[in-house]
């Protein structure tokens, strides 16, 4: 028998269907979005650069519209998320404890998120530390005092934030809050009261098995070699859990154009009909993260999208190609673009620095008016009451190229 066949266009559709990007928001969000929208994803990536919006906030918006920023916080502090290694350090359904709790018990397998001769030479601090928070409670990095003041860099870090980082990274601490991004932490005994190693704990496979899961219905459609990458799982039995999951009917095989036999997602098959039927269309334009999970897998991305993209922050200045800090741009189903911005919170101005199209995308005015609305939607979030436009392709916002104001009621 054949297998259901779609184009390349109709799988992207089905991936964002499944990531929450196809249609715009339908209603205005609400606190419980945050919890649900997580889920969807499986993880929300953390990074602190905040040039712009921080990254896992953004990830949010581009779902969810126009949202307090405060909302993630303080689902954190409500208990319905936890943070760990994930895809990298993410945030997580704190339900999901169970998929992660075999890295804490072997965080030597961590790499350098952990480092067992740095534990070792300073049991003694680390046991006092925790007896501190034993006694005292929750407690950040910025309780403790830098012996060497004016240091910088991860290799510098002040002692006791080495020890809270390898202590979290070890499953003995709990990140319970954030205040201003930073982490507050607590013992994990006392976050997770009723949980128990010795009856709760899954075996490494099980639970990497369960990972692959999450990673089949986040991504909707998918090669099985983007499913490893999303937890960053080195070695999992792709073939024990395909057979399984394809004999349970929970994945189908598709045959898509340029890139043969992929895997559907069974929650997507009433959207796999609308596909083949040209029914499905997508009606959404968005600024997304460099760590959006729909482009934090260069080589996905690359191959599903056709969007060839690296972060460049940590490039030096002149051999960057885009800039600091590029944001993708998703238009209708198809990342169409690239802006590099800066926020500048004191004059409420969003600075687009540049911005490019890919190739062969040409601004006509359905790009054009969804781009704008996009970026705008964006800078009002922001606070911004202006945008200003810097290198810009020609054709592209002819009839304001040097910005425009913002309706605080658009």
């Amino acid at each position: 028998m054949s297998l259901p066949s779609l184009s390349l266009k109709e799988a992207r559709l089905l991936h964002l269907a499944a990531q929450g990007l196809l249609r715009k928001p339908r209603r205005r969000a609400r606190e419980s979005d945050i919890l649900a929208t997580i889920t969807r994803m499986s993880l929300l990536q953390i990074d602190t650069i905040n040039i712009v919006a921080r990254s896992p906030y953004l990830v949010l918006f581009s779902r969810l519209g126009d949202y307090p920023s405060q909302w993630l916080d303080a689902a954190l502090t409500r208990g319905e998320l936890m943070e760990y290694w994930a895809h990298e350090a993410c945030f997580l359904p704190r339900s999901d404890f169970k998929l992660i709790r075999h890295r804490m018990l072997t965080p030597e397998n961590m790499g350098w998120k952990y480092k067992a001769a740095w534990m070792n030479d300073h049991a003694g601090e680390i046991e006092q530390l925790i007896q501190h928070i034993q006694h005292n409670g929750p407690v950040r990095s910025a309780d403790f005092a830098h012996p060497r003041k004016g240091t910088s860099g991860w290799w510098e870090w002040k002692p006791h934030k080495r020890h809270l980082e390898g202590l979290f990274t070890a499953g003995k601490l709990m990140v319970v809050e954030r205040r201003n991004f930073q982490r507050v932490y607590d013992l994990t005994h006392r976050v997770m009261p009723h949980w128990d190693d010795e009856r709760d704990l899954l075996p490494r496979a099980q639970a990497e098995l369960f990972m692959l899961d999450n990673s089949a219905r986040s991504l909707g459609i998918f090669r099985e070699q983007w499913l490893a990458d999303y937890y960053r799982l080195k070695r999992p039995d792709l073939q024990r859990w395909r057979e399984t999951r394809a004999e349970q009917q929970q994945i189908i095989p598709v045959e898509v154009d340029t890139l043969g036999t992929l895997w559907l997602h069974a929650e997507l098959l009433p959207l796999l009909e609308q596909a083949q039927a040209k029914k499905l269309s997508a009606t959404h334009s968005a600024v997304l993260s460099p760590f959006d999970p729909v482009v934090w897998d260069r080589k996905r991305a690359e191959q599903l999208f056709g969007f060839s993209y690296r972060l460049e922050c940590y490039t030096p200045a002149p051999k960057r190609q885009f800039g600091y800090f590029v944001l993708p741009l998703l238009h209708r189903g198809q990342l169409v673009g690239r802006m590099d911005a800066k926020m500048h919170r004191k004059t409420a101005v969003l600075e687009i620095i540049s911005l490019h199209l890919e190739k062969g995308v040409t601004s006509g005015i359905s790009l054009q008016n969804g781009l704008k609305q996009a970026i705008g939607d964006f800078a009002r979030w922001q606070q911004a009451t202006r945008v200003t436009l810097g290198h810009c392709p020609p054709g592209l916002f002819t009839e304001c190229r040097q910005g425009w104001e913002l309706d605080a009621d658009a």
